[in-house]
């Protein structure tokens, strides 16, 4: 029988969870893995935590389940998770290395430090454990320099000032893994091909075969095809090609509808219906937005 999912709502909690002394800060946490306390028993427990994740791999392996993959942690991955993701170890014992660190941030100090809008734009939050981001050595010693700055933060005393200085280096910190993701899927150029033309491929046999009975697909189900997070897979689609899942998606549905104008008498209407629209001034505006010329003026000038 599947086990409950064990929700971690404070840093409080998981202090206490992972033997850890006392928080010294109510929302957010810096803690060395050589720290940890791992002997408690909870291998394979699904866990939940209110509060973003930044977690340093640094040399030896574990295992991380997350998502739908087990994720084999090498030197120098970092992995990202949101509030409410859910995770479950594979080994009791994850690490006790002085080299790896996990950065705990509770929802309450993204609000109050006005980081909520910032850190919506940072989708490696969401991304699969699989996703990880590599750091070069260069790039985790410019990653290591930010955290000590947090971790001194955190480790003092606070005044009126802690929040306002851990949000600016945490911000920092955000930015930087954003701009080494953006090396990575340069760097990986032959990997991310490769998912292109099965991102084509899925798409060109879904709307030759499935369209009609299962309607437009989501980002969702075409990440899930590919065994890729819905955000990782428009973020390499957008540096292979400059558009997103959802812009591939649009265009595909706006070359089958040119086809279906020009080779069908079927009314405007009975062709968004075909290909999945509910409505079918939705199919309008989107082919005019798409092609500059609404559906029947299409068709009359071809």
């Amino acid at each position: 029988m599947e086990k409950n999912i064990l929700a971690i709502k404070t840093i409080t909690d998981l202090h206490d969870l992972f033997g850890l002394p006392k928080p010294k800060h109510p929302l957010i946490s810096v803690v060395r893995h050589s720290d940890l306390v791992m002997d408690f028993n909870y291998k394979d427990q699904r866990i939940s935590l209110e509060m973003y994740l930044i977690s340093l791999k640094g040399s030896q392996e574990a295992v991380l389940k997350y998502g739908r993959n087990k994720y084999d942690f090498q030197e120098g991955s970092l992995v990202f998770m949101a509030p409410n993701q859910v995770f479950s170890f594979s080994e009791t014992e994850f690490s006790q290395s002085k080299n790896e660190w996990t950065i705990l941030v509770h929802q309450d100090f993204i609000h109050s430090s006005g980081l909520s809008q910032a850190i919506q734009h940072y989708q490696f939050f969401n991304y699969e454990a699989n996703e990880a981001l590599h750091l070069s050595d260069g790039e985790k010693t410019s990653i290591t320099e930010i955290v000590h700055k947090i971790e001194k933060e955190y480790h003092q005393n606070i005044d009126k000032h802690t929040d306002d200085i851990m949000s600016i280096n945490l911000e920092s910190l955000l930015k930087y893994c954003q701009r080494f993701y953006d090396r990575q899927f340069i760097t990986r150029r032959n990997l991310n091909k490769g998912v292109l033309v099965e991102f084509e491929q899925y798409l060109n046999a879904y709307f030759q075969n499935e369209l009609t009975t299962k309607g437009i697909p989501s980002v969702g189900q075409c990440g899930e095809a590919l065994n890729l997070s819905p955000y990782y897979l428009s973020d390499v689609l957008k540096a292979e090609t400059g558009k997103s899942t959802k812009e591939h998606i649009d265009l595909h549905l706006v070359n089958k509808a040119k086809g279906l104008l020009l080779q069908s008498k079927d009314s405007i209407s009975g062709i968004a219906y075909a290909l999945g629209f509910e409505y079918p001034n939705h199919f309008s505006k989107l082919f005019k937005a798409k092609t500059g010329l609404s559906p029947s003026e299409y068709r009359s000038y071809n």
